[in-house]
């Protein structure tokens, strides 16, 4: 899965060069406006409850193309509909241990009893946004409020734990939601974009019981956010 996130990212890196020298030899006047994106975020996660914490950095990456579709003359507003893939890691202290397809436990660990615990997802996102911008035909530093809604389907995830236990990793629970979705807000000027997400549904089904309680955290995402032409 790495390696298709690097594939893709340096297809976007040649689609980019060849679209800047385009825009760079011709103005126009039905000009398109961030088509490509790259991002790097911080995640955390919410709805948690008290026994449950954090711990180490939690990193997310993210690659797409959006479709901008300018919605009036001076085409700075926008609606844009795109394609992506996004890595997230969450480090955390619940340990994940599988003994058959059916039989997945959920346990708390001892803050002193593993140096590594944390899982992984790997998502193809469909991001929709609504778009303004300060932007023209000519003037290509500017600044930007995209907010919007992204979807997810789940195609990978994993889980790793390295301590007293020893290594422990598993692959494609299935007590994770495969569809995850949230609200993104994109803002800044010319190439630094803070970009936030809130998951609107937990990041486990109801299948993932802790204690005999479910696991209804979501997905919080901060960072930045490169936009491209």
């Amino acid at each position: 899965m790495r390696r298709l996130l690097i594939a893709i990212g340096f297809m976007f890196f040649l689609a980019f060069l060849n679209a800047q020298e385009q825009a760079n030899s011709v103005v126009d006047s039905l000009y398109r406006e961030d088509q490509f994106y790259a991002g790097v975020t911080y995640n955390l996660l919410g709805s948690t409850s008290d026994n449950l914490s954090q711990n180490g950095f939690s990193g997310g990456y993210h690659l797409g193309f959006i479709r901008d579709m300018p919605i009036n003359k001076n085409r700075n507003f926008a609606i844009g509909l795109g394609l992506g893939v996004s890595a997230n890691s969450y480090n955390q202290n619940i340990l994940i241990s599988k003994y058959d397809t059916n039989n997945i436990s959920y346990t708390v660990l001892d803050g002193n009893a593993y140096s590594k615990n944390k899982f992984t997802t790997y998502l193809i996102e469909t991001p929709l946004e609504f778009r303004w911008r300060t932007s023209s035909p000519t003037q290509y530093n500017f600044w930007r409020i995209y907010a919007g809604f992204k979807l997810g389907y789940l195609v990978a995830h994993n889980t790793k734990y390295k301590g007293d236990l020893g290594k422990i990793k598993h692959n494609n629970i299935d007590h994770f939601n495969d569809l995850q979705y949230g609200l993104t807000l994109s803002v800044g000027y010319n190439t630094w974009n803070i970009h936030c997400y809130y998951g609107l549904n937990p990041i486990f089904s109801k299948d993932a019981q802790l204690n005999g309680s479910t696991i209804d955290m979501n997905s919080i995402k901060i960072g930045l956010m490169f936009y491209i032409l």
